[in-house]
């Protein structure tokens, strides 16, 4: 599926995750699925459109929330993202000849219009974003490769400091 979208740095010995696979069938499943992808990168030339197969699959570089919010060293995993039974897939301010652009997924949205169908759309920084028109909901995601540490994503520092901080709190 190609490279990380990170230059990894040497793996820790306690960097090691337990592979992940999840399934999504309805909106509730997808909010778990993307509860483990938030903050994730995707790089363009890791997004595949097949429409003969009517499948999107993505290579993504989880970042791992666990490890985060238990204090952890900061970590990613390379991940696969697929979603089945999609009649089309349309971009939102994403060049896909810039195979180099790295997208930052920031939310992931399933809205029923046409029981059981209706549309999965991914979010990502600067605007962009990737919209499916799917028969059902169908997705998948599960670790596919490596693990290797890298720096807690920019704006969820806070929130990894915010977690940390209620855990402390007497309750």
């Amino acid at each position: 599926m190609g490279l990380p979208s990170y230059v990894m740095t040497q793996p820790a010995e306690d960097a090691v995750m337990e592979p992940l696979k999840l399934i999504a069938l309805d909106k509730d499943d997808l909010e778990v699925i993307f509860a483990h992808l938030q903050d994730s990168s995707i790089k363009v030339s890791d997004v595949y459109w097949l429409p003969k197969e009517k499948r999107l699959v993505l290579g993504v570089d989880r970042f791992d929330w666990l490890a985060a919010n238990e204090g952890q060293d900061f970590r990613r995993c390379r991940t696969g993202l697929r979603f089945e039974r999609v009649f089309s897939c349309k971009s939102r301010g994403i060049d896909p000849n810039d195979k180099d652009a790295v997208l930052n997924l920031l939310a992931v949205d399933f809205v029923e219009s046409d029981a059981p169908g209706g549309e999965v759309v991914l979010t990502f920084d600067g605007g962009k974003a990737l919209r499916l028109q799917v028969e059902c909901l169908e997705a998948e995601i599960a670790d596919i490769g490596p693990t290797w540490t890298c720096d807690c994503p920019q704006h969820a520092e806070t929130l990894v400091a915010e977690t940390a901080s209620e855990a402390r709190k007497p309750g």
